[in-house]
């Protein structure tokens, strides 16, 4: 199963999940008008009353309706508001112990190998058992969870494992879904949180004027037993949907990091260790921990919202490892005759190119989680300090934009930066900018998305200034390139979580008649960057584009255009923003149309690369870094760029 069809997956569980939600309401409303019917001592004399009934299955659906909805508009803000529920603190880089520098330095490696935005990182001080969790709506705005006693207890192989656990279920559609489970839920809370209330109500007040009937409070007891029950209905929904998902992110552990004995260390240590929270809202995101977060019951089997440990260990020990690549050393050699980008597949190579890219989205193999930690380490020391502080990272972000080619368009570009930024920024730009030019171009897009969790700390304003004065060091150049094209698309939205944090996309199309002149438009754009070199004809470029169109579903229904559409950048992104609102399977067509008109000719250029994995990560479709077999991450002396 791909990266797409554990999407659909996720969408087709929300809708089982609202089906069993609606039973427990179901449930819950006969209760309480049982209930209702003593309180007004007409039990039990009689047993249905139509009026009665009427009257509270309409208050308890709103009660619901009002705490689902209030908690649901909560969790618009996305997983930093459950981590911040749990106490969690944002784990920072300058403020961070050992222990802490470990874990975020696991993230990071886990981010480039996958292709996704560095998620925030919280610690959960307080919790001294084993735990960690995920959350979020999309892979863009992503958090990840951990308590102290995981750092504490855990080496740096099991530590790796839990957090290769935790990036399956944000690249595989269950954040979503999690979220969704806490808000629906929190209604049936909210008849427990009521009945509470009642109880706690002195005095014997009773309705009706004959001495018949329970009192309130006694009514109130009765909806805290009610609401006990909605408590486990609760339970047994989060167990119907999480359990399948969590032997799903066993195994994508062990294929990230190819490591099975990391994985089964941490569960022989949740045997003999404690793995439950202390905090309040443990009860309500349970769900979404690694392991189990509550105090174990006579039901555990039953309403356990995480498989057994021996069952997990089993599982994971009979994985089989042996058809993965070798990891490669960091230190291998690379031939410098050959010139193409692969993206280290594993698997059959009797697969089409594109149908491999297609399985690589969402998915992380050990080549490429080999490849981040070479890249991570023979990142300068500058850059990879400099990427975790505030100055530093929005220098980050300016040097990726100047022009190392012309010194003329530099000088022009830092004379605008002069006007709207500090001196000292400009200066930390120009010195950055110095040493990125000596690394790799394959370094750019890690780069930015190593900056990103420092930039979004700044506040929405902020964001929006960073990304204009980006814009505007484009705009001095005097035309705009791919690169910088790809630099604005890709830091606008890693940022958009922290400009406009309450923005949820939802799927709008499901058809590709309403986005065809969309994907036409994309595959245009593809078309003529694979055949950019001096040698490629118009045949050659309508030859590409031609074959894309045909890659996407009802193709021969649509009507097609024999030569490639023109276009310019901002149309570009336009189009780029409504594929965004695609279904799942849609965006699967488009990312292998895509695929399909790069891979066309047996080759990948480092533009191609940029600009392919530019638009899956827009679509929120995280693509691995191409590998380049021939080229180190520093470039050789004698091929550094000339200034002119």
């Amino acid at each position: 199963m791909n990266f797409f069809e554990h999407q659909d997956r996720a969408r087709q569980n929300t809708q089982q999940l609202i089906g069993l939600f609606s039973l427990s309401i179901a449930v819950m409303i006969m209760a309480i008008y049982i209930a209702t019917l003593f309180l007004l001592g007409m039990a039990p004399r009689v047993w249905w009353h139509p009026g009665i009934f009427l009257y509270v299955a309409g208050i308890t659906i709103v009660a619901i309706a009002v705490g689902s909805l209030y908690k649901i508009a909560c969790l618009r803000q996305g997983g930093s508001i459950i981590a911040q529920e749990l106490g969690g603190r944002l784990l920072l880089p300058d403020t961070a112990d050992e222990q802490g520098r470990q874990l975020l330095n696991i993230v990071e490696e886990m981010v480039i190998a996958s292709g996704i935005s560095v998620p925030e990182v919280y610690l959960l001080e307080r919790e001294t058992g084993i735990n960690a969790f995920a959350a979020g709506f999309t892979p863009n705005d992503a958090v990840i969870g951990v308590t102290r006693g995981t750092l504490e207890h855990l080496s740096r192989d099991e530590l790796q494992g839990v957090i290769g656990h935790e990036f399956s279920h944000i690249l595989n559609g269950d954040m979503r879904l999690n979220l969704r489970l806490v808000g629906l839920l929190h209604g049936i809370l909210f008849i427990y949180l009521t009945g509470e209330l009642l109880w706690r109500i002195r005095g014997s007040f009773r309705l009706g004027k004959e001495d018949k009937g329970l009192p309130i409070w006694a009514f109130g007891l009765a909806l805290m037993a009610i609401g006990g029950i909605g408590l486990l209905c609760g339970r047994l929904i989060k167990a119907a949907v999480s359990r399948q998902r969590e032997f799903l992110a066993d195994a994508s552990a062990v294929q990230f990091t190819r490591n099975p004995n990391g994985l089964t260390g941490v569960f022989q240590k949740l045997q003999q260790m404690d793995s439950r929270l202390i905090a309040p809202g443990a009860e309500a995101a349970s769900h979404m921990f690694f392991g189990n977060a509550l105090n174990p019951s006579f039901w555990e089997d039953m309403f356990s919202t995480h498989p057994p440990l021996a069952e997990r260990i089993r599982r994971v020990g009979g994985l089989n490892v042996s058809h993965l690549p070798a990891m490669p050393s960091r230190n291998q050699t690379r031939s410098p005759s050959q010139e193409s980008l692969t993206m280290g597949f594993a698997g059959s190579s009797n697969a089409m190119p594109e149908k491999k890219v297609v399985n690589q989205v969402g998915s992380v193999t050990p080549e490429h989680f080999a490849h981040a930690q070479a890249l991570l380490s023979q990142l300068p020391e500058s850059l990879r300090l400099g990427a975790r502080e505030q100055e530093s990272a929005m220098a980050i972000a300016f040097a990726l934009a100047l022009d190392t080619e012309n010194l003329q368009i530099q000088e022009r570009q830092i004379a605008w930066l002069r006007e709207v930024q500090p001196a000292e920024l400009v200066d930390k730009t120009l010195e950055l900018s110095s040493e990125i030019s000596q690394l790799d171009p394959s370094i750019r897009l890690p780069l930015v998305d190593l900056a990103v969790p420092v930039l979004r700390q700044n506040s929405a304003k902020e964001c929006q200034r960073l990304c204009k004065c980006v814009h505007g060091l484009t705009v001095a150049t005097g035309s705009l390139s791919l690169w910088h094209f790809v630099l604005q698309l890709i830091l606008w939205h890693r940022l958009q979580p922290s400009i406009n944090p309450t923005l949820v996309t939802t799927v709008e199309f499901t058809s590709i008649e309403q986005i065809w002149p969309d994907s036409l438009l994309v595959l245009s754009v593809i078309a003529r960057v694979g055949n950019s070199q001096p040698d490629a004809s118009t045949e050659d470029i309508a030859y590409a584009f031609r074959s894309g169109v045909f890659r996407l579903p009802k193709a021969g229904e649509q009507e097609k255009p024999e030569i490639p559409l023109s276009c310019n950048f901002t149309e570009l992104k336009k189009s780029i923003e409504r594929l965004r609102l695609a279904s799942p399977k849609l965006k699967q067509a488009i990312v292998d149309a895509c695929a399909h008109t790069v891979l066309l000719d047996n080759k990948v250029t480092q533009s191609e690369a940029d600009l392919l994995r530019a638009i899956a990560m827009t679509l929120d479709c995280p693509i691995p870094p191409f590998l380049n077999p021939q080229r180190s991450i520093s470039k050789q002396k004698q091929s550094s760029p000339k200034r002119s």
